[in-house]
């Protein structure tokens, strides 16, 4: 069954839903964890989203969280690998219908940690823009409710474009740092 696209209003739960399953992948990941970040849409206050909490453990070694596969899995995961990004283990939980998306990443790829830091602490700091792209996704989601690639497609463009703006915004302001705060 393809996976149904919904964009609803923010809702205020999602930060404590990101805390609650932080902790379990804390402890599944255990000295390897270095740090653990909400990222995507329900971790920007107020913006329109797929109710899935995307999170982004970072680890000593992605080898040690290889290992693990079979621990996120009896939680709930599938283990999925890269799927499409190099240097990046992907993980969902709910099927279709998922409610969980994990994308781990080594301690030295600070490029996609920090792409992934600029966007959400961009969209934090610029209503506007995350007003916009809230809009864009509900319009899609109603255009293209069975079709993720349809509604991938059609922010494309406009992602692509709000990460320029969020890695030149954090590179002015922030410096490499990116204020990496949860």
């Amino acid at each position: 069954m393809p996976q149904h696209i919904q964009v609803v209003d923010y809702d205020p739960a999602w930060p404590e839903k990101f805390k609650k399953e932080a902790e379990r992948i804390r402890w599944i990941l255990g000295d390897c964890c270095c740090e653990i970040y909400h990222i995507g849409s329900t971790s920007v206050p107020g913006l329109a989203a797929k109710p899935i909490i995307d999170i982004m453990p970072v680890v000593t070694d992605l080898g040690k969280a290889d290992v693990l596969a079979s621990q996120f899995e009896a939680s709930g995961y599938e283990y999925l690998g890269e799927f499409g990004i190099p240097g990046r283990r992907y993980l969902r939980k709910g099927g279709d219908e998922r409610t969980h998306q994990i994308h781990i990443f080594e301690a030295e790829n600070e490029r996609e940690i920090r792409r992934h830091l600029a966007v959400r602490n961009y969209l934090r700091t610029h209503p506007d823009d995350a007003e916009d792209y809230g809009r864009l996704k509900k319009e899609l989601a109603g255009r293209y409710p069975w079709d993720i690639d349809g509604y991938c497609d059609g922010k494309d463009a406009f992602v692509k474009e709000l990460e320029k703006k969020a890695l030149f915004w954090m590179q002015k302001n922030m410096g490499t740092s990116g204020g990496y705060e949860p």
